[in-house]
């Protein structure tokens, strides 16, 4: 399993950069519960949650919620700021393949792009089948993913981020090494730059990684091969009537999976 290390143990500046309102995003979760489900979400588990914007998202609104991550720097200052809103979030430091919760959840999900570290399809299979296990019966588990306009094997958009709050300026430059993603095995070597201005201090942090490209038709075929999940449906944004297409309002990939049996 690959990751941006340099990059993640840094929370607070990622925290700068990224931090957003996740309001329509949390919607979105609740509404795929109810077409395919029915009813009210009880219990959450955010995978590869970072700072927990989602988990902290659902707690405010009360449902029991989990963060899940394998750095434990991002744990502290997820746990940080949730004790901040007033969100209670039980948070557990692990790896994606292999968790156990004290308890089973009715939704788990993946966003921007958490699941792109897991390199082999051995370890997805592994991943899907620890979600399941983790959920209750029919349970939802919900990836969000780039969309194959943005990434795709003749093409890695490059992209820069800027935040600035309280005297700190960062930036962040993903694919500076111009990557190509191997036809064989659908892994790109993936170098970043962060720079940081803080309140005079000037910080460059150089990070590189492998990262897999993922498609519907092989996710669809390696839940299958779990036996632990299926796929039901694929959307192109976090709204509950945008299909995955070539529109312009089609901007992320993302599935959502059904626990089986």
């Amino acid at each position: 399993m690959a990751e941006h290390c340099n990059l993640y143990d840094r929370a607070m500046y990622y925290d700068v950069i990224f931090k957003r309102d996740v309001s329509s995003e949390v919607k979105f979760v609740n509404d795929v519960y109810t077409k395919y489900h029915g009813g009210a979400i009880s219990s959450v588990l955010d995978v590869a949650c970072g700072p927990g914007y989602h988990a902290r998202g659902f707690a405010r609104d009360g449902v029991k919620s989990w963060g899940l991550d394998l750095r434990a720097e991002m744990l502290r200052y997820a746990n940080d700021e949730a004790k901040k809103e007033g969100a209670a979030v039980s948070w557990i430091e692990a790896d994606m393949r292999t968790f156990k919760l004290s308890a089973p959840v009715d939704v788990a999900f993946c966003m921007f792009d958490g699941l792109d570290c897991l390199l082999t399809n051995d370890n997805l299979v592994k991943h899907f089948q620890a979600v399941a296990a983790n959920l209750t019966p029919k349970g939802l588990y919900i990836v969000d993913l780039s969309h194959p306009a943005e990434v795709s094997f003749s093409h890695y958009k490059k992209f820069h981020y800027h935040g600035q709050r309280d005297g700190i300026s960062v930036d962040i430059h993903w694919a500076t090494n111009d990557p190509k993603y191997d036809l064989a095995t659908g892994i790109a070597h993936v170098a970043l730059e962060l720079h940081v201005d803080d309140n005079g201090k000037k910080i460059v942090v150089r990070d590189e990684a492998d990262e897999r490209l993922l498609f519907p038709q092989e996710l669809s075929l390696l839940a299958a091969q779990s036996k632990s999940l299926e796929v039901v449906g694929w959307y192109g944004d976090f709204a509950i009537n945008q299909p995955l297409d070539h529109s312009p309002k089609s901007r992320r990939m993302i599935g959502v999976f059904q626990k089986v049996g």
